[in-house]
């Protein structure tokens, strides 16, 4: 049980609601630390454009970044 309850995009307030929803529409799915991130706004909205820039531009496909990211937590025994 997290120590940290995660928020919707309801209760998160106006500015990290909007990037839960974003999330939501974008991926299908709010990440959970995300939802967390959502009690400091100014984090949360921060991290979810520098995860942006990092993940959806350049040479390199999302897909791949994805997996890379999934397999790296895999390396490192830690859940992704």
């Amino acid at each position: 049980m997290p120590r940290i309850r995660t928020l919707t995009p309801e209760e998160a307030g106006s500015q990290a609601g909007e990037m839960l929803e974003n999330f939501k529409r974008t991926r299908g799915n709010i990440p959970n630390m995300y939802r967390t991130l959502a009690h400091r706004p100014e984090i949360a909205t921060t991290l979810a454009a520098h995860q942006a820039a990092v993940m959806t531009r350049g040479e390199v496909p999302s897909l791949l970044k994805e997996f890379i990211s999934v397999r790296v937590s895999q390396i490192n025994n830690c859940d992704y």
